[in-house]
């Protein structure tokens, strides 16, 4: 009989069999405060499933399954015939699946869509990151579509379907469809009008076949596609289906999956085109144009993917100080450690709300919210998007040497945390988007103006970085160098007036003076010693 060498003691339980919706306070207030009143019953039921089923043991087991086992590339049967597909583990199908089927590609027939969706796209990150890039792509292809009433009278239908079916055959044989995207090129980057990829018009109207590669397409195993190439007069916008309607395949040759640092559930291909047929979205020439509001809206996701990311990260950090003994006390009852996981807290905090009020926006659809978008979006993308793989750290630190052990969960988070910085345009590319409206399209800078100034007289704090950020817009000289200093004031001053009208006043006030005032130090816990850290600690805790 094997003797016992020792006993379990002073281990957390597992953060598992919770509801991840309702126990997060920043979120159920964030969407009850912009849904119609009429609906708050239907989506507050239908968030409670989702949330219930994230914080299930079964579905944690699915996300970590995915994470563990990646996808494989297949591109010959065992004949020698080209496949070009890539294989999944079960988990992935059936978390896709259930992403569909809570509406995550479903928001923009339905009343306060993007709102529900927004909520739902942070609850299901918190499970496994990766199978909301085709979510995503999905998501943001139909306002692209939009600009072709045919392609969208067609397509649409079968994006916003909360049906996931994996097969790949001809479109119109499916009751749902998803889509992924193909931009940038091995020479180019984000720099997308050096793309090579020709576009060669063929007899029928609006049909082209398309020779060239992309250098990073997304969710590879997707129905159809959108992909800037050259055209004639110029970069376009065209569709590229995955299987032809006769179904054939599309000469879409996937050359290899990247070996990414983090989002390992998700396939990002290396693709060739070799005479693929193509279907033209918008006017040739005008591929930029055509795609914007699906870079808006990917951007948007960027900054819900990690305020999911950061909201796990508090969670799991808060809910090991609950229940750690250190030195004669819990964790979270050590003044130093409970500076710390407020300091999480307040950026969390800070994360959710803003893209919460970001998606309200869309559902709007008002010109003065129009306007507030096209800043806004770039600077929330610059600046929550960069917060959240320090607030991941961070949060793994908290654990101690656990947090370094992949089976706490924490350093997945870690590993996706740059993500959502990277994908979507770099800092540099937002900071510089934001100069761009600035310069541009004065109505951007008077609808943010008007939606902080709606905080002005609150706090003598934001009342003073408003000022200071007048004063920056006021003094061009040497913006360009400026461009990432201006945008994070931009989402900063933007946050601090959103926590001071909505936010408990503990939030608030350790927002804006660390984060305004400058009452703080570089690192997390360094909030001053005057504020009330337990509420915002209690509020931050998954009950």
């Amino acid at each position: 009989m094997a003797r016992s060498t020792h006993t379990v003691t002073n281990q957390p339980p597992p953060l598992v069999g919770y509801d991840v919706f309702t126990s997060d306070h920043v979120l159920t207030s964030a969407v009850e405060r912009h849904l119609a009143p009429a609906l708050h019953d239907e989506v507050h039921g239908d968030l409670t499933a989702l949330g219930r089923a994230c914080g299930s043991a079964q579905v944690q087991e699915w996300g970590a399954q995915a994470n563990e086992n990646p996808p494989r590339l297949r591109t010959h049967d065992r004949y020698g015939h080209r496949v070009d597909e890539v294989e999944f583990h079960p988990a992935w199908h059936r978390l896709l699946g259930k992403g569909v089927a809570a509406g995550l590609t479903a928001a923009w027939g339905r009343p306060c869509g993007h709102v529900r969706r927004a909520a739902a796209f942070l609850l299901w990150t918190q499970v496994d990151a990766g199978n909301l890039c085709p979510l995503s792509m999905t998501h943001a292809a139909v306002p692209a579509l939009r600009t072709d009433p045919e392609l969208a009278a067609e397509w649409e239908p079968r994006l916003t379907s909360t049906v996931y079916d994996r097969d790949l055959r001809p479109a119109h044989l499916k009751a749902g469809a998803l889509f992924g995207m193909g931009m940038t090129e091995k020479q180019g980057g984000s720099d997308v009008r050096a793309n090579t990829t020709a576009a060669r018009p063929l007899a029928q109207d609006g049909t082209y076949e398309l020779t060239g590669h992309k250098w990073f397409c997304s969710a590879p195993m997707s129905d159809g596609f959108l992909v800037l190439a050259q055209a004639p007069d110029g970069l376009t916008c065209f569709l590229v289906p995955r299987v032809l309607e006769d179904g054939a395949r599309n000469d879409f040759r996937l050359q290899r999956l990247k070996d990414k640092l983090g989002n390992r559930s998700n396939a990002s291909a290396e693709v060739e085109f070799d005479g693929a047929w193509a279907r033209r979205v918008g006017e040739e020439g005008r591929g930029v144009r055509t795609i914007i509001d699906m870079v808006a809206a990917t951007r948007l996701d960027c900054v819900l993917g990690s305020a999911g990311l950061m909201r796990q990260a508090v969670a799991q950090a808060v809910h090991h100080c609950t229940h750690r003994e250190a030195f004669g006390a819990k964790l979270v009852e050590k003044p130093l450690m409970r500076n710390v996981l407020a300091d999480l807290a307040v950026e969390s905090e800070a994360a959710t709300t803003l893209a919460l009020r970001l998606a309200a926006a869309y559902d709007d659809g008002g010109e003065q919210e129009r306007a507030l978008l096209r800043i806004a979006v770039p600077a929330a993308k610059y600046w929550v998007t960069k917060r959240c793989a320090a607030v991941t750290v961070e949060a793994a630190e908290c654990l101690g040497g656990n947090g370094y052990v992949e089976e706490s969960g924490l350093p997945r988070l870690v590993r996706e945390a740059p993500l959502n910085s990277i994908w979507e345009g770099a800092g540099n590319v937002q900071a510089l988007d934001v100069l761009r409206v600035l310069r541009r399209e004065p109505e951007a800078l008077h609808a943010y103006l008007q939606e902080v100034g709606r905080a002005r007289g609150a706090d003598h704090r934001l009342d003073g970085a408003i000022k200071n950020l007048l004063t920056e817009l006021a003094d061009l000289e040497g913006i360009e160098g400026r461009a990432r200093r201006l945008t994070e004031r931009l989402a900063l001053v933007l946050q601090g007036s959103l926590l001071v009208r909505f936010a408990p006043p503990e939030v608030a006030d350790a927002f804006c003076a660390s984060r305004l005032a400058g009452d703080t130090g570089t690192t997390f816990g360094t909030l001053p010693s005057t504020l009330t850290h337990t509420t915002i600690v209690t509020r931050a805790r998954p009950t």
